[in-house]
This record gives structure tokens, sequence and C-alpha cells, in this order.
């Protein structure tokens, strides 16, 4: 159960999902005293805050008991799932065969890298590429992006968008001749209104966004990608209190990963970097701490080899690491340089 439904005032849950607390399992072991310390209030108003919890948790665990026992599935089951698994092309095909297709719906990806290296173009041609029609091998979906820095370029999406439809029609060209395919009906402009857009200025806004995505989605079940850029801004600004900062994250990380996992969508997290001191030197690191990582199905880490842009796969389950070579392009995310010039000298 979330906070948001717990039957206390406005003003008290405002308080509760400021200090961290956004569901009913983060009370369960918190003291009145530690909660009011938190909530800068009285004990005897954490207690009742508390109280409120404890009830309204006995109620939720017997509604569920029987939801919980009828939700095991067999790894058999499980497997032919991850067969049938849609993926998201990232419009490389070097970057989409080290990705296995592309990004996974029903899993949580995390994308990192340093500042020009791509990112939030990358995320915006995820948010495009989703949309692209189940016959022509896409999704069909639509797209959540959440801009935390202000970075989400709508002349861009129309860029990626047009080039899109581009892409679309040079293949329905080359395979009519053979093949019966649908006819583009999709424009430009369509793109743009299937990319739902938050901006947010704090941490709290971005938990309280996180916080309504099940109830957005549930309403558009359409929705095939959720883009967070970035993750990390928020929690990297005057963030004191590190037990706190690690609380909040640890709370979003499980709500994306259940709405993945429950709506059969893909999550992608676009993170900074920083410094890490070890073995007597400093060198780059993905923010937020190595606790973070475990946050994310897998994580992808851009990064620049002389003139030319990579992708690693630093962490999966199952993909294997390695590196593909991708270009920013007026088009979007393509293949490399390299490799085109190859293609146009053979």
């Amino acid at each position: 159960m979330e906070i948001c439904r717990l039957p206390v005032s406005a003003t008290q849950r405002g308080k509760l999902i400021s200090a961290g607390y956004t569901s009913l399992s983060s009370l369960s072991s918190v003291s009145p005293f530690d909660l009011a310390r938190d909530l800068q209030t009285s004990e005897n108003e954490a207690s009742e805050i508390l109280k409120a919890a404890s009830q309204s948790g006995r109620l939720d665990r017997t509604d569920g008991s029987h939801a919980i026992i009828a939700g095991a599935q067999t790894a058999w089951d499980m497997l032919h799932e991850e067969d049938l698994s849609r993926r998201i092309t990232t419009s490389c095909a070097d970057l989409d065969k080290i990705l296995g297709g592309g990004i996974a719906c029903k899993e949580v990806t995390e994308i990192g890298g340093v500042p020009g290296i791509g990112k939030t173009q990358l995320g915006i041609q995820l948010a495009v590429n989703v949309q692209i029609p189940v016959d022509f091998g896409g999704l069909g979906g639509k797209a959540i992006y959440i801009d935390t820095e202000g970075s989400f370029m709508v002349e861009r999406a129309l860029q990626i968008a047009e080039a899109c439809v581009e892409d679309m029609s040079e293949y329905q060209e080359f395979v009519r001749k053979n093949f019966q395919l649908s006819q583009v009906q999709v424009q430009p402009k369509d793109f743009l209104k299937n990319i739902f857009y938050f901006r947010i200025c704090s941490y709290t806004e971005q938990i309280a966004v996180i916080n309504y995505l099940e109830k957005f989605i549930s309403e558009h079940s359409d929705v095939k990608v959720v883009i967070i850029d970035s993750v990390t801004f928020h929690f990297r600004q005057d963030f004191e209190d590190m037990a706190l900062r690690t609380r909040l994250l640890s709370g979003m990380a499980l709500k994306l990963m259940k709405l993945a996992n429950k709506y059969s969508l893909a999550v992608v997290l676009l993170n900074q970097v920083t410094t890490k001191y070890s073995d007597g030197s400093f060198h780059l690191t993905l923010a937020l701490g190595d606790s973070w990582s475990h946050a994310c199905t897998n994580r992808v880490i851009l990064y620049w080899n002389g003139n030319e842009r990579y992708a690693y796969i630093d962490k999966s389950p199952s993909l294997r690491s390695a590196s593909a070579p991708y270009s920013v392009t007026g088009k979007g995310i393509r293949d490399s340089a390299s490799k085109c010039k190859r293609i146009k000298i053979m």
C-alpha cells in the first residue's frame, strides 16, 4: 500500500513523502521517536501515524493473501514469457545486437555516461521508436518522459520522428514487391502526441510523479516505456542526509521495477557520472554509489573511444559484457560513422 492512500491528513502525507517514507513497509520498523524527528513533529502525532499505518497494513495483508499465492508461476512459464518479450530498437544495429535486440520490456535499464555522450539523444530516440507500428516490427506503444534537468528538446524529438517516418517509408518500398505491408499512416506530429512529458523541479516532485505513475499507466495501457532523464539530478543537490537519500532511492527503484513487470513495459534510467577514488587514483563511475547499481536489471555505460562513441554492457543477468559503437546524427541514434564508411567502400 502506498502512503498516498494512508488515512492521515494531506499535510502528514506530504511530510512522510518528503522524509522518504513512501510505502507502508518503510514505516514498519521505525519508532515514534525517530519518525517524529524525521517529520519534525511531536511523538504523539508520529504515534498516531504509525497506528494508522499498522491498521492499514493488517487490512492490506488480509485482502492480498490469496493474490500472493495465486501469483506463483513456474520457471518454464518465465522462460516462455522471456522468449516472447518485446524489445525497443535503438536504431543502431550494433547497439541492438549487444542488447539482445534492443531495450527489453519488463526490465529496468540504466544508461549512464559523461555529458555530451548522447544519453538524452538515446532517451528521445527510444520515446519515438517505441511507437513504431507492430507491422513494422515495433511495439506500437506510447512513452512517458520524465525530465529532471530540462534537457528534453521537442524540436529534436520532431527531427527524430521525421527520420523514423522516412525509415519506415524506405522499408515499405524495399519489401513491397515481395510482401504485403500496411501503408505508413503515422505522421511526425503523431509521435509527439504520444510522448507524455513530465517536468520535475525537485526530488519531492520526482517521488510524487513516480508514485502517480501506476494510476497514470493503468489509464494509458499502451504506454510501453518510461524514461527518466536523469534519475540522479535532484538527488545530488544539497543532500546531506545520505540515509534519507538511500531510503528514497530504494523505494523509487522498487516501484519502477514493479511497474516494469506488472505492465510489461521498459523503464530506462539515464544517469550521470561522478569520480571515485580507488587503488590510489580517481576514475569515473556512475553516480549514486555502488548500492544503486542493484536497482536496475541492466546497466549500460556510454563512453568515448577516441572520437567515436561506444556503449558497454556493464551489468546484466542475461547479456554478456560487450561493446558497440554508435553515432548521434541529425536523424538520431544510428550506426557508427566508421561502419557506414566501410559499407560504402564495399
